[in-house]
């Protein structure tokens, strides 16, 4: 069991087998990237930065975007996510945002905590 402190909740890891990688998919959006990142994701695909960049990058302001394919009506998904696996397939490499889920700082709010209620089944809330 993970806790941080400021959370008001726990997550248990072991939920991420039976998952269907909701955190992986859904609703359009970004998985940032810093720059060490892209070079670890690269050196782990085997592949040099620019050609990474063309296919995995988009730039959004002064800032990087690993970018996402259409699964569905309204669903996306990383372009990382194995559909089939239902895991990510650079996990040893994920960026920060990744490995920090679910202790986002937007999942403070009780608006967003609905959505992590419906999306997270390793979310345990505290009583």
């Amino acid at each position: 069991m993970i806790e941080k402190d400021g959370f008001d909740f726990s997550f248990n890891p072991l939920a991420c087998n039976s998952c269907e990688g909701n955190c992986c998919r859904g609703e359009s959006g970004y998985i940032w990237v810093k720059y060490s990142e892209i070079e670890k994701i690269a050196k782990v695909l085997d592949m040099s930065l620019e050609d990474f960049a063309k296919i995995y990058l988009r730039k959004v302001g002064h800032r990087y975007s690993l970018v996402e394919r259409k699964l569905g009506d309204g669903d996306f998904g990383c372009i990382f996510f194995d559909e089939v696996k239902r895991a990510c397939k650079i996990y040893e490499a994920r960026p920060l945002q990744c490995r920090t889920y679910p202790f986002w700082d937007s999942f403070k709010s009780k608006e967003s905590q609905k959505e992590l209620r419906t999306e997270c089944p390793g979310v345990i809330w505290k009583e």
